[in-house]
């Protein structure tokens, strides 16, 4: 019990909680510089030599560049427990599995095209993300809201990665044949998108899984989780949606009596460079306000999760023991403003914190719990 009572004194002094770097590679500049001069290099060496097989070297670089950037960012926030080794399953395995998932789904489930169809791929993409953090996540030790929104970022950057891969091969065949152009832009487009997509919509579902998981020692299916799921499913769908409102933004605005007999007949009709123009702003203005919304929940989410992840603000979880009982350690916050006082009164508040701190100790066993008064010395 004393190692314990030690323990959480450790746990709670100042600088504990907070996220310290344990990344001993490049910086996420220099990965992202680096990265950026080799796409750009095998881009140009392979439209001077039309050599096709720089062709998936492209592809690869252009799509994780920018997701792996951005997970090496994150992961520069997280709290120790979130290792290297965790980072690279949550962005491979959570990705593989997202996307193998979302593809099984929408195919058996989005058979015919309907009304809900983008409605239909939000919910079935953001609840494959969503089950692969939750099984990479099961046997976590602890968990914090911060540490959910690194690790669902990371599974959703993971996602975006390998649905770039296969966005980007699409995008090379043409009815001409192949269109190295054309990968080059999807690349580009998708790798400017990508940050406020798919990681900022499972960021904000990680953070709420881990929120809930901290107040159950698992992860649980609760009615805050079920209430982001929706809102994050309601942004991936109106950002998937984006281009068809702007078109039908486009025809509201610059129709002719023609284009409108032309759609009732069940034909696209002719639009014209002025259309074209208008429907390009319109789709890039509807993805940056959804993108901004993303984001601006994920800055919300984020502040409060750091807030509640500060020295002493919490209950700190000890290592579990051989038969997977927990001990917990709370101890009173030491009193903030010791420097300001005199002497003598600093050093009876602090004895005083001191001893409340070493006298209350938690064990729980099976949802039994206690407290025990330490040892009394004479």
């Amino acid at each position: 019990m004393d190692q314990v009572a030690t323990r959480a004194a450790d746990t709670n002094a100042p600088g504990a909680g907070k996220s310290r770097p344990h990344w001993s590679g490049p910086t996420w500049p220099a990965i992202f510089v680096g990265g950026l001069a080799l796409w750009v290099a095998t881009v140009l060496v392979t439209f001077a030599t039309q050599n096709s097989n720089l062709i998936p070297t492209i592809i690869l670089l252009g799509s994780f560049l920018v997701p792996v950037t951005f997970v090496i960012y994150a992961f520069s926030h997280a709290d120790p427990i979130i290792t290297p080794q965790r980072i690279f399953g949550a962005f491979v395995v959570g990705g593989i599995l997202g996307v193998l998932g979302a593809s099984l789904l929408e195919a058996e489930l989005l058979k015919t095209p309907s009304a809900f169809t983008y409605l239909s791929v939000g919910l079935i993409e953001e609840a494959v993300k969503l089950a692969a953090l939750w099984l990479l996540a099961w046997r976590l030790p602890r968990y914090s809201a911060r540490d959910g929104m690194v690790l669902g970022a990371t599974v959703g950057l993971g996602f975006a990665a390998f649905e770039s891969a296969g966005y980007a091969f699409n995008a090379l065949f043409t009815s001409n044949g192949l269109s190295l152009l054309g990968v080059v832009e999807t690349e580009v487009l998708r790798g400017i998108l990508t940050p406020i997509g798919h990681g900022v919509w499972t960021a904000i579902l990680g953070g709420a899984m881990f929120a809930a998981a901290s107040r159950h020692w698992r992860p649980r299916a609760t009615a805050a989780l079920l209430g982001w799921y929706v809102v994050v499913a309601l942004l991936h769908a109106l950002w998937d949606a984006s281009g068809g409102i702007a078109v039908w933004l486009t025809l509201l605005l610059t129709n002719t009596p023609m284009q409108w007999l032309i759609i009732e007949a069940g034909h696209a009709p002719t639009v014209t460079p002025v259309q074209v123009h208008i429907y390009t702003i319109l789709n890039w203005v509807l993805l940056g306000l959804d993108g901004l919304l993303g984001v601006l929940i994920f800055i919300r989410r984020w502040r409060r999760a750091t807030a509640r992840t500060e020295p002493g603000t919490a209950a700190h979880q000890i290592d579990a023991t051989e038969h997977g009982q927990r001990d917990i350690a709370i101890a009173p916050h030491p009193p903030a403003n010791i420097a300001e006082t005199s002497c003598i009164e600093a050093a009876e508040r602090y004895t005083t914190w001191a001893a409340d701190r070493d006298k209350i100790s938690f064990k729980h066993d099976g949802g039994v719990s206690g407290v025990h008064e330490p040892p009394v010395t004479r």
